[in-house]
Formats: structure tokens, C-alpha cells, sequence
């Protein structure tokens, strides 16, 4: 078992979360994860951000689909992926989250006992 939780772990329970908020564009889960995590010193790697989504595709909880930018198909060209939730996919997610809540829970116990026994 490892020492903390695994950055891609904790990424992926946010990326399952926004895209159950319908917040399914890439970018925009960047930038949203970057705003929430920044009054703590936490910038999540771009990088991280897509192989948590690739993983995601992979292993059957997501699905994505291309989508027009803009709302007018005439003069908007530039082409977004948006990731959703395949058939299966929300119950995987569901479990997948659980996993990750256990392991949170077991690394917190973890940091307060270094607090508690520490400071």
C-alpha cells in the first residue's frame, strides 16, 4: 500500500465529479482545477489532467465526443472534446470514488497522527 494517495487518483475523483456537474471540456476542468487548489499551492500538471481522462476513456467510465467551439456553425470552426459518461460508466465511477474515498480517509488519519505527534 503506499504512503499517499496517488496524484492521478485524486485528479481522476475530480474530473468524475465536474463531468457529473456536466462540466465535461478538458480545459475547462484544468482552469476550474487550477482556481480551486490555488489558495493551497496545488497547480495540477496539464499533463496529468489528460492521462487521468485517458485512463478514464480506457477503462470504460468515460467516453469522449467532438463539438463546435462556438454556437454557429458557419464562422466557428474550432472543434472541443467533451468527456461523458459512457453506459456503464456513472457506476464505475460511483465505485472507483469509494476506493478513493478509503484511501483519503486512511491518508488523513496518516497526516493528523504526524501533526499530533509531531507539533
Amino acid at each position: 500500500m503506499a504512503f499517499m494517495i496517488a496524484q492521478r487518483a485524486f485528479i481522476k475523483v475530480h474530473l468524475i465529479t465536474m463531468i457529473e456537474k456536466h462540466q465535461g471540456y478538458g480545459y475547462r476542468m484544468l482552469e476550474s482545477m487550477k482556481e480551486d487548489f490555488a489558495d493551497l499551492g496545488y497547480v495540477p500538471p496539464v499533463s496529468e489532467i489528460y492521462r487521468a481522462l485517458h485512463d478514464l476513456v480506457q477503462e470504460g467510465v468515460l467516453y469522449r465526443t467532438k463539438q463546435l467551439k462556438g454556437n454557429d456553425p458557419t464562422t466557428d470552426f474550432q472543434e472541443i472534446v467533451i468527456y461523458q459518461f459512457t453506459d456503464a460508466g456513472y457506476e464505475k465511477a460511483e465505485l472507483y470514488k469509494k476506493q478513493v474515498k478509503i484511501d483519503l480517509d486512511r491518508c488523513i488519519a496518516i497526516l493528523k497522527k504526524a501533526v499530533r505527534d509531531n507539533y
